[in-house]
C-alpha cells in the first residue's frame, strides 16, 4: 500500500528524461510509440496532442489514480497519479523508459539527464506562501519576520539542491510551489488550490555507472525514498501538513 498518500491530498511519482538533442516528431513514430504503450496498458485512451511539439496519452482521471505519458521536443514524460501502491508507479515507468529505448530510438548518447521525484499535492483556500512559512521557518532565524505585525507574507518558495556524489553527477532538489498571488491577498480572496512539494533526484548522463535507463531509475527511486522518508516526510511534509490542518 502506498504511505505516502495517506500524508497529503495527491501524491504522484514522476520520470523524465532531457535530451541533449530533439526526440523524433514524425508522426508515424510518435503514434507508433504510444500504439505500442497502449497495447500494454489498454486503460491509457486518452491521447491528446497538446501543441505542435508535444504528445500526451493517460488513463482517464475519474478514479483520482492513473498513469500517463507524455512526448514534447527536448523530453519524455512519464508518471503515476495516486499510484495504488509504489511498485505500481515503478512498473509503469520502468515500462515506458525500456519502450522509449526501442521505440524512439533514446540512447544515452543523446541524453542530458534522468529525473525522479515524488510530489505532494496540500489543497488549501488561503495565503499559500504564508502557511508555507509558517510550517518551515519555526524556530529558525525568519521566524520573527514572518511574525513582523500587519506584514502578510507574499511569497516563499523554498528552494534546496544537493550534490550527492563528488562529481556532482547525482543530485537531489526540494522545492514548494504555492499559488497565491497578490490580488488574492489584497482582496483576501483566495480559490482552493494546490500548495505542491516536489523532490527530484537527477542523474546526469555519461559519467553514470548505468547501462539503462531503468537501472539508472531504480537507483534514484531507491535514493529518493531513502532521502523523503527520513528527511522530507518529518521535516517538510508533516509540517506543512500540520500547518494547513490548523488553518482549516
Amino acid at each position: 500500500m502506498n504511505s505516502y498518500a495517506s500524508l497529503c491530498d495527491d501524491f504522484g511519482v514522476s520520470t523524465y528524461v532531457h535530451g541533449k538533442l530533439e526526440m523524433p516528431s514524425a508522426r508515424e513514430t510518435v503514434l507508433h510509440f504510444f500504439e505500442a504503450l497502449q497495447k500494454v496498458s489498454p486503460k491509457m485512451t486518452e491521447f491528446e496532442k497538446r501543441s505542435d511539439t508535444e504528445y500526451m496519452l493517460e488513463e482517464e482521471r475519474d478514479s483520482g489514480s492513473y498513469r500517463w505519458a507524455s512526448l514534447d521536443h527536448r523530453r519524455l514524460s512519464t508518471g503515476f497519479v495516486n499510484p495504488p501502491a509504489l511498485e505500481d508507479a515503478d512498473a509503469h515507468n520502468e515500462r515506458v523508459l525500456e519502450m522509449a529505448a526501442g521505440h524512439l530510438d533514446l540512447g544515452p548518447l543523446q541524453t542530458e539527464s534522468v529525473d525522479v521525484l515524488y510530489y505532494f499535492d496540500f489543497l488549501y483556500q488561503g495565503n499559500h506562501d504564508e502557511v508555507v512559512a509558517e510550517a518551515l521557518t519555526t524556530g529558525t532565524p525568519l521566524e520573527s519576520l514572518v511574525q513582523v505585525p500587519a506584514a502578510r507574507v507574499l511569497h516563499y518558495q523554498p528552494t534546496m539542491m544537493l550534490a550527492l556524489d563528488e562529481g556532482c553527477q547525482l543530485q537531489a532538489r526540494l522545492s514548494i510551489e504555492t499559488r497565491t498571488n497578490a490580488y488574492q491577498v489584497r482582496t483576501n480572496s483566495f480559490p482552493e488550490s494546490p500548495v505542491t512539494v516536489y523532490f527530484t533526484v537527477r542523474q546526469f548522463w555519461g559519467k553514470q555507472p548505468f547501462k539503462t535507463f531503468a537501472e539508472s531509475y531504480h537507483n534514484q527511486r531507491r535514493v529518493l525514498d531513502e532521502l523523503v522518508s527520513t528527511y522530507v516526510v518529518p521535516q517538510v511534509i508533516n509540517p506543512l501538513a500540520k500547518a494547513i490542518s490548523a488553518k482549516q
